[in-house]
């Protein structure tokens, strides 16, 4: 403690303590700083010793009446959390400086240094130096509550799609685990056609339904039911229900457009292959070349359904090709495939190996396929299709095959693939024994479409070692090293969680990094 007084000029003299006599400079309150110690305590009313609520769980702090902020240990925010503790203490004087004094991080104490000045006895201003002690007590907070009792949930996004193959919600999966979007979630539940997501506040579960709306073609509606009503403070408590149903259409399905909507994609032909969904549906005219992309609105103001799902395609062998060049669209046609080549094709099926059976057909695959080369495809000529639209088209406009995709031996890829994708935390509920079937028919839609993977997260998978060999390479395409990353280790060397960083060295294109 000490006197906060003004220089004192060569001409002034000592005084005598009123107290105790001793000399000392002139003061208002004529008595030396032992006295006033004794006479006066300026820190008196503001408490020594205050508890703060911590959460475990989630490591924050409460800041009253009900707000939990994230501090770290001698931080600014965490200062400024203990000062408002003795704010109303603390009325009488001025505060001058506060800080931190070292204390053991699990010790559950957190000791603060304070500078005070208050006026006291004829205008004398003392200033104090006092330490004040916080005590660190566990208490979980509401968010965490929810979480631990899993079924407490305010608002739920139910998510469905309408399709046999899952295609969409792998797609879907990857993008939450890329923006990070599901680490609000309370519980994920995978269930039959779709995912539901439970969240603690209404707030999450909007901003869940903005982000799909942006990234798959969807609608939504949504719906609350009154849980409970006080009348007293007229509060009320809703559990909110966002439904969103995503279209039914994946990759590599065959659709038949209506009339009016192919007129106004550029006159384009009815039927079409889908060769990719992201936030519009990707289609393409087998026959020109013609390409459209269709959103959501467009979508629901003019539906079409898929005519064949992944389980009917059939394996044909090419048995001729030619290509066409210098293809000529009609007039008011709309924009064409710089990506895929129109070619006309003789195919037989590998299960009629036997016959002299053949189908004529046009494709879009003809920058892929050569003679001898397996390719699957959809036998429109032996299939009996309930289609609203199909069922108007003129019989001889309808081709014979459309063929999707090319085929490769999946075991040899697989023996080849050594990237890996990270899946979410779900509970699952009625599994298909088809799900492993349609989840490597996914990671290879990520190898043979490039534009595709640009939105995905793909990992080095360090436990396989692939074994190069010339018997191996049947000509399947592959992600290169550049495109992948190293996943995150805990046990990184630094000691701490690491970075996600490209397998490639920029000065050195040829090495990789080793951790």
């Amino acid at each position: 403690m000490e006197y906060m007084q003004a220089p004192a000029t060569s001409s002034q003299g000592n005084i005598l303590c009123c107290t105790c006599g001793v000399p000392i400079p002139p003061n208002p309150a004529n008595m030396c700083v032992a006295c006033l110690r004794t006479q006066v305590d300026i820190s008196e009313g503001i408490p020594k010793q205050v508890t703060v609520h911590f959460c475990k769980q989630c490591e924050r702090y409460l800041q009253p009446p009900a707000t939990w902020v994230q501090c770290a240990l001698e931080s600014r925010e965490l200062l400024a959390l203990c000062l408002k503790k003795l704010k109303s203490s603390m009325t009488k004087v001025r505060l001058i400086d506060a800080g931190f004094l070292w204390t053991e991080p699990h010790s559950k104490r957190i000791k603060m240094k304070l500078t005070i000045q208050k006026e006291v006895m004829n205008g004398a201003i003392l200033q104090q130096v006092f330490v004040v002690e916080f005590v660190i007590q566990s208490q979980m907070c509401d968010d965490c509550h929810r979480v631990e009792a899993k079924d407490f949930w305010k608002a739920v996004v139910q998510v469905r799609q309408k399709t046999v193959h899952k295609k969409t919600f792998y797609y879907l999966e990857q993008l939450i685990l890329k923006h990070k979007l599901h680490q609000n979630a309370l519980n994920i539940k995978e269930i039959h056609e779709g995912i539901d997501f439970y969240y603690g506040s209404k707030q999450h579960a909007q901003k869940m339904v903005d982000f799909l709306q942006c990234t798959v073609p969807c609608r939504s509606k949504a719906s609350q039911r009154l849980i409970s009503h006080d009348i007293h403070s007229n509060t009320y408590n809703y559990k909110s229900t966002f439904s969103v149903e995503i279209v039914p259409v994946c990759k590599d399905n065959v659709v038949c457009l209506s009339p009016r909507l192919a007129q106004s994609l550029g006159n384009m032909g009815q039927v079409c292959v889908c060769v990719r969904v992201t936030s519009t549906i990707h289609l393409i005219d087998p026959n020109t070349l013609q390409i459209a992309e269709v959103d959501g609105n467009t979508y629901w103001r003019n539906p079409f359904n898929s005519l064949c799902n992944p389980r009917q395609l059939e394996e044909f062998i090419v048995m001729d090709i030619d290509i066409i060049r210098n293809q000529k669209l009609g007039a008011g046609a709309g924009l064409r495939s710089n990506r895929h080549t129109l070619a006309e094709v003789w195919v037989q099926k590998t299960s009629e190996m036997d016959t002299s059976q053949q189908y004529h057909c046009r494709t879009f695959l003809g920058h892929l396929l050569n003679i001898g080369d397996l390719v699957l495809g959809f036998d429109f000529a032996n299939s009996n299709i309930n289609d609203e639209y199909l069922n108007r088209i003129n019989p001889h406009h309808v081709p014979d095959v459309v063929l999707i995709k090319k085929s490769y031996d999946r075991s040899k890829r697989v023996k080849r693939r050594n990237w890996k994708l990270q899946e979410m935390s779900r509970d699952r509920e009625g599994m298909d024994t088809d799900d492993e079937r349609q989840y490597q028919d996914f990671l290879e839609d990520l190898e043979e479409d490039e534009a595709l993977r640009k939105n995905v997260n793909i990992y080095k998978d360090a436990s396989k070692i692939p074994v190069e060999s010339d018997t191996d390479d049947d000509g399947a395409p592959r992600i290169s090293l550049m495109e992948m990353l190293e996943e995150l280790s805990l046990s990184d060397a630094t000691g701490g969680e690491g970075l996600i960083k490209p397998l490639i060295d920029e000065k050195n294109p040829v090495s990789l990094t080793v951790v």
